[in-house]
Formats: C-alpha cells, sequence, structure tokens
C-alpha cells in the first residue's frame, strides 16, 4: 500500500508543479504552530521559540531570517501562491496591529495568527511566551470586529465565508507528551485534543465568527523526525508517538466529518500530512530526498543535538536534498512538495476535496 501510495505521489507531484488555481479566495487567515509561523514569534519579546536567527531564512530572496522555522519559505506561503491569492502568507497580526491604515489595508486581505510552539491545549508552550490557539483565534475575533466597522456586517459575512481558515495544530500537543509522566491514557489524551478542536471550530468559534471553509493540515510523521529519532538507539522512528500521529488523524477524521453533518455551510479539507511524510520516508529517491533522518542544519548526532544557530551549528549545502531543515521542521524544498500536494492531490492524501476544490467551492 505505501509504496502504491509513493509512486502515486511522485507521479502527480510531476504533473502538477507549481500550477496555480483558476479560482481565489479574498483572503486567508492562517491559525496554528512552527509550520505556518511566518514571523509572530519574532515579535513576542519574551518567546524561546524563535526563528529570526541565522542559518533560518538562507535561501529566501534576502538571506535573511524571515522569523520562519525554514531555509526559504514555509507550506502556507506555496498555499497562498497556489491559491492565486497571495505571492507568500498574509503577514503576521502583530505586525499590524499598532497602526489602524495598516490594520484597515492588510485585514480583507488575511493575517496569520500561528505561532510556534502552540498546540491545542493551553498548557502546549505555555512557559515558552507562545501564542495558544484559543488566544489566536480571540485575535481574529478583533479582525472581524474591525473588519465589520469598516465594511459592515453583510460584506464581512460574505468575505468570511468565501476566506480559507487555514490551521496546522496538534503538533506539539504529541510531542509535550513525551516522556509521558503519568495521567491521562492515550485514548483520553487523543479525546482532549479532538474536544479542543471541536470547540475552536464551533464551540469559542471561528464558525460563529463567520469561518466557513477549513483547510486542515494534518499532524506530520513527528516520530520520524531527527529530534525524535534520537531516543532511539539506532536512530528509528519512536514508535510510540507514531500512535498518537496516527490516532489523532482518525479522529480528526471524524470528527470533522460530524462537524460537517451538524453544520451544512460547514466546508473543510483535511490533509494527511502523516501519510505525505510518510511517502516520503520510505522511498526517498522517488520524491527526490537523499536524506530523510538528519536535519540539514544543526550539530551532533543526525545534526539534531542543538538548534540550527550559527555559528555553533552546521548547515548543508544541497538544502534540497533534505527532508528536514532542522531538528522538527521540513525545508523548503519539502514544504513546496507538501503544499502542492494538499493543494491538488488525491483523496486518498487530501479529503475529503483538496484545497484547491476547497477554494473553488461557491
Amino acid at each position: 500500500m505505501a509504496e502504491r501510495w509513493v509512486h502515486s505521489l511522485s507521479f502527480f507531484l510531476v504533473m502538477v508543479a507549481l500550477h496555480r488555481a483558476d479560482a481565489s479566495v479574498p483572503a486567508m487567515f492562517i491559525l496554528g504552530d512552527s509550520i505556518a509561523d511566518v514571523g509572530t514569534n519574532s515579535l513576542l519579546p519574551f518567546s524561546f521559540i524563535r526563528a529570526d536567527f541565522p542559518y533560518n531564512g538562507i535561501d529566501c530572496p534576502s538571506s535573511q531570517p524571515t522569523g520562519r522555522f525554514s531555509n526559504g519559505f514555509n507550506i502556507v506561503d506555496f498555499i497562498g501562491y497556489q491559491s492565486n491569492s497571495f505571492q507568500i502568507s498574509p503577514p503576521p497580526f502583530l505586525s499590524l496591529v499598532n497602526s489602524q491604515s495598516s490594520m484597515d489595508k492588510q485585514f480583507p486581505k488575511g493575517v496569520s495568527f500561528a505561532s510556534g510552539g502552540s498546540g491545542l491545549l493551553d498548557e502546549t508552550g505555555k512557559y515558552f511566551g507562545v501564542v495558544p490557539l484559543g488566544q489566536q483565534i480571540q485575535q481574529f475575533a478583533t479582525v472581524q470586529s474591525n473588519l465589520t466597522a469598516a465594511i459592515g456586517s453583510e460584506e464581512t459575512e460574505k468575505m468570511l465565508s468565501e476566506s480559507l481558515f487555514l490551521i496546522s495544530s496538534g503538533s506539539n500537543d504529541i510531542i509535550s507528551r513525551f516522556p509521558i509522566i503519568g495521567g491521562l491514557t492515550n485514548e483520553d489524551f487523543i479525546e482532549r485534543l479532538s474536544d479542543a478542536y471541536d470547540n475552536y471550530i464551533k464551540g469559542q468559534s471561528l464558525f460563529k465568527l463567520g469561518a466557513r471553509k477549513f483547510a486542515i493540515v494534518g499532524v506530520p510523521a513527528i516520530e520520524c523526525c531527527p529530534m525524535s529519532r534520537l531516543s532511539d538507539d539506532n536512530d528509528n522512528c519512536n514508535k510510540e508517538m507514531n500512535e498518537y500521529a496516527r490516532d489523532f488523524q482518525t479522529t480528526l477524521t471524524a470528527l470533522l466529518q460530524k462537524l460537517r453533518s451538524d453544520y451544512e455551510e460547514m466546508k473543510y479539507s483535511l490533509g494527511n500530512v502523516y501519510e505525505i511524510t510518510t511517502d516520503i520516508i520510505d522511498n526517498p529517491p522517488a520524491l527526490n530526498f537523499k536524506d530523510v533522518k538528519s536535519a540539514c542544519c544543526g550539530t551532533g548526532r543526525l545534526n539534531a543535538t542543538f538548534p540550527c544557530l550559527q555559528p555553533i551549528a552546521t548547515v548543508c549545502s544541497n538544502r534540497d536534498d533534505y527532508l528536514f531543515w532542522d531538528l522538527v521542521h521540513p525545508t523548503q524544498h519539502a514544504a513546496q512538495l507538501a503544499a502542492q500536494t494538499l493543494y491538488s492531490g488525491p483523496p486518498s492524501l487530501v479529503f475529503p476535496i483538496n484545497f484547491s476544490q476547497l477554494v473553488e467551492d461557491d
């Protein structure tokens, strides 16, 4: 099964390249963690989770750090580009709040609230000075209020119903679960994550604030990132963490199906990023990767015993050959391939429709 998916994925990626959609969305609103963070944490004075230092950003046009946890652009940048709405991701909410003119200009196009190190649970990242998902939604409520004041409730409702709400969250909750120190069973923990997702979409809620189109980025194969492999003497993937990631994907699939049946106006697309990453790991040459275990930037075993921090870290020269940029984050090349798959991929990898179909769905 895995081998068949690898071959179909590699063929699919050759076919789509970086095709831009015919349709577009009026705005993109980004919520979540470091996979989607485009500089939020760089604006948090007390955050310990940040990427505003070299070698991050080495492959950006300026070759300077942008706050992205990447050597270049991240998955949201490429999704924004393929939606035919943006060249890159909308800017961080926190970069706009001190200027009313900036808010008036940017809010109708969308903003990013994503904060590296955050999770579905408030306690995830609590001591690292990040913005939890619940607080990100409160920030979006500020945007919604500003839009209503500027263009009226009817136009705001219409605009938000056509906009794309991209969410990437859950990975840090699972990573923070290890090592397990008593407490909840595996099943109860996954249920807590599911309940949090349920609350954020319909309870607090994004749906009540006007969101209708949800592009959900599932949890990747975090058990196989360089940091997780360090727990195994032979550099193998962390099998117990694997169970959490798989179970969460299954539970999230069921939750979104239920929400869709409860709310007819809700539309969603769930990317199975777990399978996308395992496809690459299982057969790297098929997708033009040479190293799927080590970090491109870091130090020590698997280049993963210390963060990607100049001048301590070493950085690879052949970055497109690597799946991982640092201890946990993908390279720009891997992010681009994932975005292509999420945007135009088959139901086996993005369900029940892909992001492109979600954008085009009226």
